[in-house]
């Protein structure tokens, strides 16, 4: 699971007779890859058969975020008194021409663009596949980072967590977002420097925040749990039944394939992106 770190203490108390690490998730950041390969161990993880479900949540977390839901409901469960007033709860119009941003155009990311462009959101987009046929058919504009972040209300990672990356949306990435934006994370809580999200948000830089995953999870940062602005949720991206089950059978299924003495079905490479 990703909660297991898989390193060089593990590896070496395995012993030889390891043979295969089956990751039950996509990304990989919690397993030293270079330190098994060295070993001759085989390492797989999941990719594919949770992309539409993690789009889902994403998407979900985008409106929910926005449209500040969750901020209302606790305010109606709270027992307070309200009337109805043209102010109330006022969000982002995602269908009136915002321009969502996504950090890591890959699998869940273009399923992401694909949800966006049904609601009429315009689309940047970092990563190689934004200038692929596919993102051309969805409007999708490539963009680097700095363009992507100065002109999106909206910024969604969707990028894999490397060394490199670590707090790649840090205090002065946040700092070159468009004021009063919002920014959804349902990759990697280490791409994001939350300290540095906390203060974007308390100074009113920044208008909210969605996110699934967690810098220090599955500690939440205490300032922003407390915020109205924001939204967190306890990495459930691929919490779907269907979704659940194909990622615990791919990992099965990679098992037995190497125990058996083929090739695995979607082995991760030592030095490939963790994601």
């Amino acid at each position: 699971m990703l909660t297991e770190t898989i390193d060089e203490e593990v590896l070496d108390a395995a012993g030889p007779q390891l043979r295969v690490i089956a990751n039950v998730a996509v990304g990989f950041d919690n397993i030293d890859v270079e330190a098994a390969a060295r070993r001759g161990i085989v390492v797989t993880n999941t990719p594919g058969v949770l992309d539409e479900a993690t789009a889902d949540l994403a998407f979900a977390l985008i409106l929910s975020t926005v449209r500040r839901l969750v901020e209302a409901d606790r305010f109606v469960r709270a027992g307070k008194p309200w009337i109805w007033g043209p102010q109330s709860f006022v969000g982002l119009d995602v269908s009136a021409g915002a321009t969502l941003g996504i950090v890591g155009l890959g699998r869940t990311g273009m399923a992401t663009a694909r949800r966006a462009r049904a609601f009429g959101m315009n689309i940047l987009a970092t990563g190689s596949r934004a200038t692929s046929p596919e993102a051309a058919e969805l409007g999708v504009e490539a963009a680097d980072l700095d363009r992507v972040l100065k002109l999106s209300d909206v910024v969604s990672l969707h990028c894999p967590l490397t060394r490199e990356n670590r707090h790649l949306i840090g205090r002065d990435q946040l700092a070159a977002m468009k004021k009063g934006s919002y920014l959804i994370n349902t990759a990697r809580g280490p791409l994001v420097d939350e300290e540095a999200l906390a203060d974007n948000l308390e100074s009113g830089h920044l208008a909210g925040a969605g996110l699934d995953v967690h810098e220090h999870e599955p500690q939440i940062n205490a300032r922003l749990r407390t915020m109205e602005q924001v939204v967190v949720l306890p990495h459930i991206g691929s919490a779907a039944a269907a979704t659940r089950d194909a990622m615990g059978t791919l990992a099965v299924r990679n098992v037995v394939e190497v125990l058996s003495g083929r090739q695995a079905l979607t082995p991760v490479a030592s030095g490939s992106p963790v994601g």
